[in-house]
């Protein structure tokens, strides 16, 4: 009698800007969906503004088009592949679109700002393997976003300092947040135990928000 197949699953790693998402996701050798390419255009009408200021402010939820991204994370957990859309964060816009195709891997990353903020969502799909907030030294954040930045010449050098400097102060807020919307808030070493153990298929459920 043939064993039923593993259905696969995802972890959602999330954390403040610049936290070392993007590069712990590679070392982890799975698939990886960047959630970041679901921002909406810069010319979404819905777009919030940062309180005082005409910046956009990006690090809003508001700012992201969620319906979409659990959408692609469903339809990868399901079928295995998905077409995602490509965004430039220097033009804010959507540049193109690409087909991620996981085949029959049974654990994939999904990594982005607001990965916290679809937990509920990917709970109660029942695809949710962990979810993990990503924390370090706000300094040392801010040191590793502002060189990221730069280097990419995602926006202007004014914007990026402003931005960097209110993300600063306000990191340790960022990371209870997350942590209340259920992703587990730990340093790297203690993230990449998590997913090992997430794809040795001993998955450590995430805490409820409500919880």
């Amino acid at each position: 009698m043939s064993s039923s197949p593993i259905p696969t699953r995802v972890v959602l790693l999330t954390g403040p800007s610049g936290s070392g998402k993007s590069s712990l996701a590679a070392r982890t050798g799975l698939p990886v969906l960047r959630l970041d390419d679901f921002y909406k255009e810069g010319d979404d009408p819905s777009l919030p503004q940062v309180a005082g200021s005409t910046d956009i402010d990006w690090d809003s939820p508001l700012s992201w088009d969620a319906d979409a991204a659990v959408a692609a994370i469903e339809e990868l957990c399901r079928t295995g592949r998905t077409t995602v859309p490509v965004y430039s964060i220097a033009t804010s816009s959507r540049v193109d679109k690409e087909r991620l195709d996981i085949e029959r891997t049974p654990l994939f990353v999904a990594e982005g700002i607001f990965a916290a903020d679809i937990v509920a969502r990917c709970q109660s799909l029942g695809v949710l393997a962990d979810a993990i907030c990503l924390r370090g030294r706000p300094a040392t954040t801010f040191r590793r976003r502002l060189a990221r930045d730069l280097r990419e010449g995602r926006k202007s050098v004014p914007f990026l300092l402003r931005r960097g400097w209110r993300l600063m102060r306000a990191e340790p807020g960022i990371v209870a947040r997350q942590a209340a919307l259920g992703a587990h808030p730990c340093g790297k070493e203690e993230a990449l135990g998590r997913l090992a153990a997430a794809a040795a298929g001993r998955c450590v459920k995430a805490r409820s928000a409500t919880a």
